[in-house]
């Protein structure tokens, strides 16, 4: 696997559980962090890695 494809894959896995935890934890409570904010910093993360792999893709074939 391809170093920007397995950037891609990973940015939307790690996307995909940020939104699930922002979407489905509002109810639980966890000692020293909020669920929901955890969510979002991981959305963010998992975007910004996911527009990385699509960067090192769209580099490698020009």
């Amino acid at each position: 696997m391809s170093r920007a494809r397995g950037n891609l894959l990973e940015g939307l896995a790690t996307f995909a559980a940020g939104l699930g935890l922002w979407l489905f934890a509002g109810d639980v409570e966890v000692p020293l962090v909020t669920l929901t904010k955890t969510g979002v910093v991981m959305m963010y993360v998992g975007g910004a890695l996911a527009a990385v792999g699509l960067w090192q893709a769209a580099r490698r074939g020009t």
